[in-house]
């Protein structure tokens, strides 16, 4: 069935406004879409994967369309488009366009560069080449140019994962149970999960399995005074709660009231009540300092790059700069050393990131212990073994999508002498 001509104009004037990288990609096209309420959801779905597939492939796109003749934003919406939904797909075509996009989608694209194949900006794929060499580089690239598979967490304190594979089995929805995390499904295809009664009832959240396993390896025990510090929408709140079996005291700390507004509804069908959302202006801020020396385990995921989940996220890699990289090294650095504070003797502190840039990472707990001699590091193969996670690592957990098939995540586990 051929898409109407006027996709291809769509799929122009969106593009444009998110090749601009002012706002986040999925922001710009919820917002056209709005705009546009005539798109039937075909349309939307073809526009969306074009969009994201130029975003995943700019490189490669942006070597093709030089070949092309007429408007560059035109020639750049036709290649996402062809790949999108195939050449035959797409009406209003000249016989010149028609001609130009078979001609390009028959190019071994194996055979380009290895930068081009990369598909990451010049800055950052030198970067990885000089860390890890080419062809790691170019594996890491690729898997991170593929999009992500749904991940879901069961709501431990409402169901368990054979219960809960088995009814969305019958939904029909095909899913199997994730290699590391205890509570995690991986589901093969994307329902629209809103509309299923586990959903709604609080049952399962989606969640990477990464993102699970960072929660686990806080180690939060019934009882505890906890803290999420950078909680923001509450993926990990809600892990940790659960974790917890809704006893305790569990404080989502952030910046942004807007972030910790998500959480409502999601907590709300949780069943959880050990959860206390708290606004906090920075790190040092009074409410944060009530609570010094009395927290058991703090959890940082700490505003990054958030160069490890290209695959649900490929503009990011677009958007992020080197100096940004820099900026966010100090407010890393501030955040880690105001978080300390919160954690009593024998406490633990868990640093983590969704970056795969060392600077990020390794970096800043490094420079963190050499600056405190009341924290140690515990080695992340150690943590795994309490937690009974079965993942070969050494001192920090580092998560890659072509390895361990997640975003890529660090983490690293301080514990505060006694």
């Amino acid at each position: 069935m051929r898409l109407p001509p006027a996709i291809i104009g769509n799929t122009e004037e969106v593009l444009r406004e998110v090749l601009r990288f002012t706002a986040p990609a999925d922001g710009t096209l919820s917002r056209y879409f709005r705009e546009h309420p005539r798109l039937g959801g075909r349309e939307r779905g073809v526009i969306a994967e074009a969009v994201y597939g130029l975003l995943r492939n700019k490189s490669v796109y942006t070597h093709f369309a030089e070949s092309g003749s007429g408007p560059a934003m035109r020639r750049m919406a036709l290649l996402g488009l062809a790949d999108a939904a195939g050449v035959e797909a797409l009406g209003g075509l000249s016989e010149d366009e028609h001609a130009w996009l078979q001609r390009v989608m028959q190019i071994d694209r194996g055979n380009l560069p290895a930068s081009l194949r990369a598909n990451l900006p010049d800055w950052l794929f030198d970067k990885l080449v000089a860390r890890d060499g080419e062809q790691a580089t170019l594996e890491l690239a690729q898997a991170m140019n593929r999009p992500a598979p749904l991940d879901l967490r069961v709501n431990a304190i409402k169901a368990d994962r054979e219960e809960v594979v088995a009814e969305l089995a019958q939904a029909p929805i095909l899913c199997e149970a994730m290699p590391y995390a205890p509570l995690g499904i991986r589901v093969i295809k994307k329902p629209a999960l809103q509309n299923l009664p586990l959903f709604k009832n609080g049952s399962i959240e989606v969640q990477d399995e990464g993102s699970q396993l960072l929660s686990q390896i806080v180690g939060a025990r019934r009882g505890e005074m906890v803290v999420d510090f950078c909680a923001g929408a509450g993926g990990k709140t809600l892990s940790l709660g659960a974790t917890m079996r809704n006893t305790g005291r569990l404080y989502a700390f952030d910046v942004s009231e807007k972030r910790l507004a998500k959480l409502k509804p999601r907590l709300a069908r949780s069943g959880l009540s050990n959860v206390h959302p708290v606004v906090i202006a920075h790190e040092n801020d009074a409410k944060v300092k009530r609570l010094a020396g009395k927290i058991d385990r703090v959890l940082v995921d700490a505003p990054c790059s958030g160069l490890g989940t290209l695959r649900r996220n490929p503009d990011v890699k677009w958007r992020q700069t080197p100096q940004a990289v820099t900026e966010l090294n100090e407010k890393q650095q501030s955040i880690l050393a105001g978080a300390a504070r919160l954690v009593k003797p024998g406490g633990r502190l868990v640093y983590a990131t969704c970056s795969i840039l060392e600077e990020e990472n390794d970096a800043i707990v490094e420079q963190f212990l050499a600056s405190r001699d009341d924290f140690v590091l515990v080695p992340m193969k150690d943590v795994l073994a309490e937690q009974k996670i079965a993942l070969e690592m050494d001192n920090y957990l580092k998560l890659l999508p072509h390895r361990h098939q997640t975003d890529g995540f660090f983490a690293a586990v301080l514990e505060r002498k006694k």
